[in-house]
């Protein structure tokens, strides 16, 4: 029986050890920091139970969601989504409802946005080359303006135009201002779009809750979890074995391995890579996030699970507040805990600025929302969480295809998950993953992972969840 190494302990990762473990096989996990979970971790703060951001589970494939429940039990319930868009001191529901935009933004406004809209019509732009063109011909120049353009930017540290349309296509699907206003009209159900359903299942101790669990069956099955061991380098591959090294200097060798690892950082551990993976690697940007915890006085702050910030005089893109989530995460505590999310570079100086200076800039912007309700914030604590997100940038996927290449000449090695398939993964697409590409091994599959998170017109991620 082949062993297996298994490279990260995020969602993907644990998911392809468990299965594998289930299936007999010996697995080692590797995973570099000192918990499992990797950005769908659950920490505890103030006696509060708080998530790397804001998580959220929902599927419609039946396999990622039988695995999700077997490891959730009857510790979960459903959470009905409400997340709503803060844009000029306002209030605007996601998805957009035309008419409460032309209600709040003016007559002369409501006429810009229509005006700009209609335009596009008559004109279309049939090929959008870059995530603005796209959203522009889907609703208009003036709506990308106010409720696309500061967040994207903030979430990408690029402008627009340098956003590659295939995240567009990704994530807004076919969704439009014509049926923004047919869903105003009730004609049709905005929320048949992905990412937009009513509600998702959430763990009653957080996300991390499930890769807890999931780790501590893939011990139960004979599995080894390794924290605090990052893979150095990769010290020789041939056709069915691959030697890997250790921070500690342990060198050992593998039948298999996947690996959730940066990828741009796997290309260049490999013997042998081309000079173009090499290349393409220095090209593949991931973005980071700097998460403030402000510990906030009062329980009824605003009733939303998380706002999109659209507001350019505020530095932070997203506010989650863990009281509207689940009741085990707050328990008879009287506070409410607040995360509000800041994406940067490594070189930006946000990121390695005191952690002081950054609550201080986060406790202000609070204040200027009027988020809080002029209550105090009683403490804060900060979390810096290194690539987050893979930048799609125009012509990423021309980039990366000497990556991908090279990968799939290396026949003993899979790779998967957010950071290692270099796909702006949800939970849901990384577990999918794990399962895959353990049955690459163990029916020996030929499932291609790269797919995973690519077929926008039978997107997974449709509200599949039945009480």
């Amino acid at each position: 029986m082949k062993k297996i190494a298994v490279i990260g302990a995020g969602p993907a990762g644990l998911t392809a050890a468990c299965r594998l473990t289930k299936a007999g096989y010996p697995v080692d996990v590797y995973e570099a920091s000192e918990h499992v979970g990797g950005m769908c971790r659950t920490l505890k703060l103030w006696d509060y139970e708080v998530d790397l951001g804001p998580h959220r589970f929902f599927s419609n494939n039946k396999m990622v969601n039988d695995f999700w429940f077997s490891m959730a039990g009857n510790d979960y319930h459903l959470v009905n989504r409400l997340t709503r868009i803060y844009y000029n001191k306002q209030f605007y529901n996601y998805p957009v409802k035309i008419l409460e935009v032309l209600r709040k933004t003016g007559f002369i406004k409501s006429a810009a946005i229509l005006n700009s809209f209609l335009l596009g019509q008559i004109k279309p732009n049939k090929n959008p080359e870059n995530f603005e063109e796209w959203v522009s011909h889907k609703f208009g120049e003036q709506l990308f303006e106010m409720f696309f353009k500061t967040y994207s930017e903030k979430l990408w540290g690029v402008k627009c135009t340098e956003i590659d349309v295939d995240f567009a296509a990704q994530r807004i699907k076919q969704f439009s201002l014509a049926e923004a206003i047919k869903n105003g009209l009730g004609l049709v159900n905005a929320r048949k779009h992905k990412t937009l359903v009513d509600n998702f299942a959430y763990p009653q101790h957080g996300t991390g809750m499930i890769y807890k669990n999931i780790a501590a069956k893939i011990v139960e099955q004979g599995g080894k979890i390794h924290l605090g061991q990052p893979l150095t380098k990769v010290l020789s591959v041939d056709d069915d074995k691959m030697k890997l090294g250790f921070a500690d200097h342990q060198e050992k060798e593998y039948d298999h391995v996947i690996s959730s690892m940066p990828l741009t950082r796997l290309i260049k551990s490999l013997p042998g890579a081309p000079q173009a993976a090499l290349e393409a690697a220095d090209k593949l940007k991931f973005r980071n996030t700097i998460l403030v915890y402000l510990l906030v006085e009062g329980k009824s702050l605003f009733p939303d699970n998380w706002l999109y910030i659209h507001a350019p005089e505020l530095n932070t893109g997203r506010i989650t507040n863990f009281r509207n989530w689940s009741p085990g995460l707050y328990g008879d505590l009287e506070g409410t805990v607040l995360s509000l999310e800041y994406w940067c570079n490594f070189e930006d100086e946000i990121w390695s600025r005191d952690d002081s200076k950054i609550a201080e800039m986060a406790i202000k912007e609070l204040n200027m929302t009027g988020l809080n309700k002029g209550n105090k914030v009683v403490d804060w604590h900060i979390e810096r969480v290194p690539n987050c997100y893979p930048i799609y940038l125009t012509g990423y996927k021309t980039i990366l295809q000497p990556v991908i290449d090279h990968i799939n000449n290396v026949k003993p090695l899979q790779v998967i998950g957010r950071y290692g398939a270099f796909k702006y993964n949800n939970q849901d697409h990384s577990i999918l993953m794990g399962l895959l590409a353990a049955d690459n091994i163990i029916y020996n599959k030929n499932h291609n992972l790269w797919k995973v998170n690519t077929d926008y017109d039978s997107y997974q991620e449709e509200s599949g969840i039945d009480d």
